[in-house]
């Protein structure tokens, strides 16, 4: 996208075309307006579209440009943070409530791909959460403890079979998540896209927001060349917002994270790593994450940025990782490297707010987009349409709380990714 290779990599040159669409061009009215076109904004347009209403979800670039069509495809459930801490947060009633709607969130994924015979390169065979040492183990298994005691599919793994399933020694054991699984995240959204399409909703592409006034009881959001005037807005821009919502953007840390992908390994070598198609990643601070593609590609990342330095830096460490990782792993080459920014909030966990009467929004996905952004998309809609009432909803409505020293934080993660980055796997 926008001619540059390091924006989505791999995803652009493997995933289906996108629907066309048409830049918004003078006045219209709608049910609801979108601002948005990533799994929330485009989930909400499916399925208030598939209810019978009418909206219209405005896209600033192109669907999937932020991190929707960027990230590396996991399709996890929960958050990052310990189920347990869902409550300690937000209460017992809405923590349980988010952790459970979480938790399903995969579940919906595949239906909706399932349902709409979307092509994206679906595996359900489960994630692994990976053990680096000792620390890394307990971690996983006070994790696995929490998850089981609410009844959800995951198993602890010892090395060996940790081993068997990933084809790399370097783990003390893993943790499998049978709801979760990986797909190619641009494929996905653009499939979103087309389905929202054709149950009805009217998309519009290269179309930013200017501007948002309140005119009664009904809204209107500007673009440069166009108006659209509706009861309800939704807002899904997340890390990316600017315009009139980009209290959004300001609200959350951006924390860059990179991939790189190898050409397409042997069939020996695919027999060898990562057999079973489970999507991985580890429990170091700076954590890796590495999976594979319907191709036989080993897709590999970690926390940076490729600009500047961070391109040879993080690069010539992502081959001494792999190859300390899969020793059988000869002689390799990247040919595909991306990155973008994930929006972190204080508590690593997603918000939900009212803007404005009839104005909201979910933000702060904390790198797990696919799964709750797609959830958030449908409970936005189910609210619109009455049902799913205000204390039924997963999180209570709160206002944007913007962080302390972020532009500082934000150059302290892409700094701090390359230092480490610079000695890591050298001894």
């Amino acid at each position: 996208m926008l001619n540059d290779a390091r924006s989505h990599g791999l995803w652009e040159k493997t995933a289906p075309p996108a629907p066309e669409t048409q830049t918004l061009s003078g006045a219209i009215s709608a049910d609801v307006v979108i601002v948005g076109g990533g799994y929330t904004g485009l989930s909400a347009a499916l399925h208030l579209a598939a209810a019978g209403t009418n909206p219209v979800l405005l896209e600033a670039q192109e669907f999937g440009f932020g991190g929707a069509g960027r990230n590396v495809g996991l399709i996890n459930a929960g958050m990052w943070v310990m189920p347990d801490n869902f409550s300690e947060e937000l209460g017992p009633e809405h923590g349980e409530k988010l952790l459970d709607l979480l938790g399903n969130g995969p579940s919906l994924v595949r239906q909706i791909i399932d349902a709409h015979r979307i092509e994206c390169e679906l595996e359900r065979n489960g994630t692994l959460h990976c053990a680096v040492g000792d620390t890394g183990m307990r971690e996983l298994e006070e994790r696995a403890r929490q998850w089981q005691k609410r009844d959800a599919p995951v198993t602890l793994l010892d090395a060996a079979e940790t081993e068997r399933r990933t084809g790399s020694s370097a783990y003390a054991g893993a943790l499998l998540d049978m709801r979760a699984g990986t797909l190619q995240p641009l494929a996905y959204t653009r499939g979103l896209a087309r389905a929202a399409g054709g149950a009805g909703a009217t998309l519009f592409t290269q179309s930013p927001v200017v501007s948002h006034e309140q005119v009664g009881s009904r809204h209107i959001v500007r673009t440069s060349h166009g108006e659209v005037t509706a009861d309800w807005v939704i807002v899904a821009t997340d890390a990316y917002s600017n315009g009139p919502w980009e209290v959004v953007r300001k609200e959350q840390v951006h924390l860059p994270y990179f991939n790189l992908a190898t050409a397409p390994l042997s069939s020996n070598l695919q027999r060898s790593i990562l057999p079973g198609r489970e999507g991985c990643w580890d429990t170091k601070e700076v954590l890796s994450s590495f999976r594979m593609d319907k191709a036989g590609r080993l897709i590999f990342g970690s926390v940076g940025a490729l600009r500047g330095t961070g391109v040879t830096v993080h690069k010539a460490w992502a081959k001494r990782s792999l190859g300390r990782l899969f020793p059988q792993l000869d002689d390799f080459d990247f040919e595909s490297e991306w990155y973008g920014q994930i929006g972190m909030t204080d508590n690593a966990l997603p918000r939900l707010h009212k803007f404005a009467p009839n104005v909201i929004g979910f933000c702060g996905y904390n790198g797990r987009g696919i799964s709750p952004g797609t959830s958030f998309g449908r409970v936005l809609a189910g609210h619109i349409l009455g049902e799913i009432s205000e204390g039924d909803l997963p999180l209570p409505f709160t206002d944007p709380k913007l962080p302390p020293l972020r532009t500082l934080k934000e150059a302290y993660y892409e700094a701090g990714a390359q230092i480490a980055h610079l000695a890591g796997e050298r001894f």
